[in-house]
């Protein structure tokens, strides 16, 4: 489908403050990104060096949770909410790496993701790729952008992968999530991922702290207790609610990989 106008300009990019988009690409390895985004991302890297693992490991969930709906839960529709920045196994090319007619949307309000999202995630022609230019707090308008692209009367992959955390409020998380399910038919998928403070609190915190005060969208640690509460009425998908290299992690990496502070879980609608 043709790229359609966004309903609202987007802001224009400042590159003399942090985006929390930018900092991650800058962990994972990635260009895209300005010489404050480098600066706060080593000010956190000093104080709490684990976040490098904990973002590629919070990408490696990412591929697995989407190969895992593609494949044995048989989904051939993805919303990502709070994409970021394009990096690798970005969520339309796991999909479609299974199931070519997959249909992705990816939804964000960074300038830049915009601007990158449009030139680079582009997909197989039996497929769809999408982006939507709007906010994780205005679920409806999501949800109707998003109509364009997916039948939502079909399952749907919901990913809400490190954006429920910028949400200071949890109840509000709790919320979105909820009307974005209710959406959704029986079948669809919700994957969730975020930071939480239960194996290094004390470090992450802290560092959280710079990251918030450096000017980029506040960030809040969740225990996996509240992320278990995301998935209220869903069936989860073994093994739960786990840090990202312990759900379902691939033959090679059995038993090689240490837990860190990001957990994740999966979640059928019944």
């Amino acid at each position: 489908m043709p790229d359609e106008p966004s309903p609202h300009t987007p802001t224009p990019i400042d590159s003399s403050v942090a985006h929390s988009a930018r900092i991650w690409n800058y962990w994972l390895g990635g260009k895209d990104n300005y010489a404050v985004d480098r600066e706060i991302g080593d000010q956190f890297v000093g104080i709490f060096p684990d976040i490098v693992d904990i973002a590629r490991s919070s990408r490696a969930f990412l591929s697995r949770a989407v190969r895992y709906m593609a494949g044995e839960g048989g989904i051939r529709q993805f919303l990502d909410i709070g994409t970021g920045l394009p990096t690798v196994d970005n969520t339309h090319q796991v999909a479609q790496q299974v199931a070519p007619d997959a249909r992705v949307v990816y939804v964000d309000n960074d300038p830049m993701v915009l601007t990158h999202a449009r030139a680079l995630l582009t997909g197989t022609p039996e497929g769809a790729t999408e982006y939507i230019d709007s906010d994780v707090r205005d679920p409806d308008a999501i949800l109707e952008a998003a109509r364009a692209t997916l039948d939502l009367d079909r399952p749907v992959g919901l990913m809400l992968m490190n954006i429920l955390g910028h949400l200071t409020d949890i109840d509000e998380g709790r919320r979105i999530t909820r009307r974005l399910l209710a959406a959704l038919p029986s079948g669809s998928y919700l994957a969730v991922a975020d930071g939480t403070n239960v194996i290094r609190g004390a470090e992450f915190e802290k560092a959280i702290a710079i990251w918030n005060e450096a000017g980029s969208v506040p960030y809040t640690l969740r225990s996996p207790e509240q992320i278990a509460s995301y998935f209220e009425g869903l069936e989860l998908v073994e093994p739960g609610v786990v840090s990202c290299p312990l759900w379902r992690p691939g033959p090679s990496i059995v038993g090689g990989n240490r837990e860190v502070d990001e957990f994740c879980a999966v979640g059928r609608k019944p």
